[in-house]
């Protein structure tokens, strides 16, 4: 277990990170893994709503709404999937769900256009990557997509695990 969240270590995280200016809505344009449940989903994944907002003690709060088919987990929410999370205060955080750790870096973002998002997930003995490009429109620019990619790689994740999400009138969800 430690051995693999301190293989995250060398993942950089945003400098002077401004948590209120991360918040409000975005698009996951981008997402990368070698989960099981990605492999397994990867054919079926398109773009979703992701909201940031503040909890009343000063966390983030995250909710992406997947269109129903898309990720086949999570609570359903006008007919979408709903995954929420709860972070500490800072471009570094830490998460306990479902019976696993998760390690989640912000690791850069100009916050008016795009946010590059690294995760290792630990759940017993097993552990995965997770890389998600978030953008304020359903649309970036072509080197935005391909610093996703290109960092996604240099977490080790493989191009068959690398996924620039298809866009989908769903994608507005419950945002």
């Amino acid at each position: 277990l430690l051995g693999t969240l301190h293989a995250q270590d060398n993942v950089p995280v945003q400098a002077d990170f401004q948590q209120d200016k991360l918040t409000g809505k975005w698009y996951t344009i981008g997402f990368a893994s070698n989960s099981n449940w990605f492999k397994e989903k990867r054919h079926l994944m398109k773009m979703c709503t992701t909201i940031i907002s503040t909890t009343a003690d000063g966390n983030l709060e995250v909710t992406s709404t997947y269109p129903k088919y898309s990720m086949g987990r999570g609570w359903t929410v006008k007919g979408c999937w709903v995954w929420a999370l709860v972070h500490p205060l800072t471009a570094l955080m830490s998460l306990c769900c479902w019976g696993s750790k998760h390690d989640i870096r912000v690791v850069e973002t100009n916050y008016e256009e795009y946010a590059l998002v690294a995760t290792q997930i630990v759940k017993g003995t097993d552990s995965s990557t997770m890389v998600l490009l978030y953008s304020r429109t359903k649309e970036l620019r072509p080197e935005r997509l391909e610093m996703f990619t290109q960092f996604s790689r240099e977490q080790g994740l493989t191009d068959d695990e690398i996924l620039i999400l298809p866009q989908t009138g769903e994608a507005e969800g419950a945002g």
